[in-house]
């Protein structure tokens, strides 16, 4: 049976999905805002894909854009709602359910309104299990896929006449970029309802139960709070089976702010032979030693942690801070077919300057 989401889920869900935000962000508060908003408005309910018909209409609730404080975004829950009946308008049939393409500090929610609303389930399922730089990562195999599709989005700085509704259908890899260029237009981040594909499709090529490891490891946090920050460390390593790879001071913080809207460079936490390198694109995507020789590669979860046990993201990094190195190795997490496509790589390595196919194609070789 499906489980009613309440209010004491909302924390739960944006305390786990800052973890597996994995670095990236989202905001805390935009999430607290869609949990809060659903539950209060409906009964958003969650479902196992198992609950579902193979033939239903399942399709992928996200948030498009990189929001810095600086840009004049604004993203209210309607916004959510409004792309969804959109998709449905273009489709000319009703969807049964809503994934999510990544956890996160507010994209764990973004099924969450809709579902109070209009009554489509909050699928236990995610294009990824944390957070990642590109679309195509959570596109669960649509990534190179010729089939037309159907994209929309919602959303902008109404006092700046930036509010636009748009609807999209194509080849995935040629209409992401036009949503993402949207996103822009409007302000910097956008809602957005994509990809409708039947129950059978998504059963076999998403990482399920994605949503309910983020409220369970949400959960474990919640319960290990009153205990202080080494207790919140111990519960996000015991729940998520993850270990702390490495500890230190940011000796170096090298991040830059790319026309692409990414956030691409490297962190060095700590110094000389026992110094580790974090390399990002928005997220964590690998963590080299001293040496040179990688630790840890995306699709793992990567996230650095404060002494307090709070999930930081990139941006609130700072030369001198003191962290944790989180690493929950790929091998004991569900992956979905788009992080085992060989199609999403070599963009993001081109940007990076970095391998990571070679290591994150290794884990199902």
């Amino acid at each position: 049976m499906g489980r009613i989401l309440v209010e004491k889920d909302v924390e739960a869900a944006v305390k786990g999905g800052s973890v597996y935000a994995a670095g990236g962000g989202g905001w805390a508060d935009h999430g607290r805002m869609l949990g809060y908003a659903a539950v209060n408005v409906g009964k958003p309910e969650l479902v196992s894909i198992e609950e579902l018909k193979d033939e239903d209409w399942i399709a992928t609730a996200a948030a498009i854009g990189a929001p810095a404080s600086t840009t004049p975004w604004e993203m209210q829950g309607i916004d959510y709602v409004k792309a969804v009946q959109l998709l449905q308008e273009a489709l000319g049939e009703k969807l049964s359910g809503l994934i999510i393409g990544q956890n996160g500090k507010s994209s764990t929610l973004n099924g969450w309104l809709p579902s109070a609303i209009l009554g489509t389930k909050v699928v236990d399922a995610v294009g990824d299990i944390r957070a990642h730089p590109t679309g195509d990562m959570g596109s669960i195999g649509m990534a190179a896929s010729p089939e037309q599709m159907i994209q929309t989005a919602v959303g902008g700085n109404r006092a700046e006449n930036r509010y636009i509704e748009l609807v999209v259908k194509g080849a995935t890899a040629k209409i992401s970029p036009v949503l993402r260029a949207a996103a822009d237009q409007s302000g910097g981040f956008i809602a957005s309802c994509r990809n409708p594909l039947r129950a059978s499709y998504v059963r076999s090529h998403a990482a399920l139960g994605g949503i309910s490891m983020a409220l369970s490891l949400g959960e474990a946090i919640i319960a290990a709070e009153k205990r202080g920050g080494a207790a919140i460390i111990d519960a996000i390593c015991k729940t998520t089976g993850g270990h702390i790879l490495s500890e230190g001071v940011i000796t170096r913080k090298d991040v830059v702010y790319t026309k692409e809207a990414f956030d691409i460079g490297t962190v060095t936490v700590g110094s000389g032979g026992k110094s580790v390198t974090l390399h990002v694109m928005n997220e964590y995507m690998a963590v080299d030693d001293a040496d040179g020789a990688r630790l840890a590669t995306f699709p793992a979860v990567i996230t650095t942690l404060s002494d307090e046990g709070e999930p930081l993201s990139v941006g609130q990094l700072r030369e001198g801070m003191h962290v944790f190195i989180l690493h929950v190795p790929m091998d004991i997490i569900p992956l979905s077919s788009s992080v085992l496509d060989p199609t999403v790589y070599p963009a993001v390595e081109k940007a990076m300057g970095i391998e990571i196919a070679r290591y994150a194609l290794a884990a199902r070789a």
